[in-house]
C-alpha cells in the first residue's frame, strides 16, 4: 500500500495499491465523499500515466484538487518506485 498526504485540499491523504503500471486500488480520505469514491471508482483499472495526464493541474477551491493530488501521488510513487 502507497499513502499520499494531501496538501491543500479537504482531502487528507490517498491510498493506493498497483499491478504493474496500473491501479488496482484507490481510497481518498475525507474530502467531498461522493466526488472521492467517483473518481477512485474511473481510475481503477486505469494506466498510471493515464490518470497523470488527465487529473493533473485540475483547481478547487485553490490552486489544487483531489483529482490533481492523486496526479501528485501518483507522480511521487513512481519517482519513488
Amino acid at each position: 500500500m502507497f499513502t499520499y498526504k494531501t496538501k491543500g485540499t479537504c482531502s487528507t491523504s490517498i491510498d493506493l495499491e498497483f499491478d504493474g503500471d496500473k491501479i488496482a486500488y484507490c481510497n481518498i480520505h475525507d474530502g467531498c465523499a461522493g466526488n472521492t469514491a467517483a473518481i477512485c471508482k474511473l481510475v481503477v483499472g486505469m494506466s498510471i500515466d493515464e490518470v497523470i495526464d488527465r487529473l493533473s493541474g485540475i483547481p478547487c477551491r485553490g490552486a489544487s484538487s483531489c483529482p490533481d493530488q492523486l496526479s501528485k501521488a501518483l507522480k511521487e510513487y513512481k519517482a519513488t518506485h
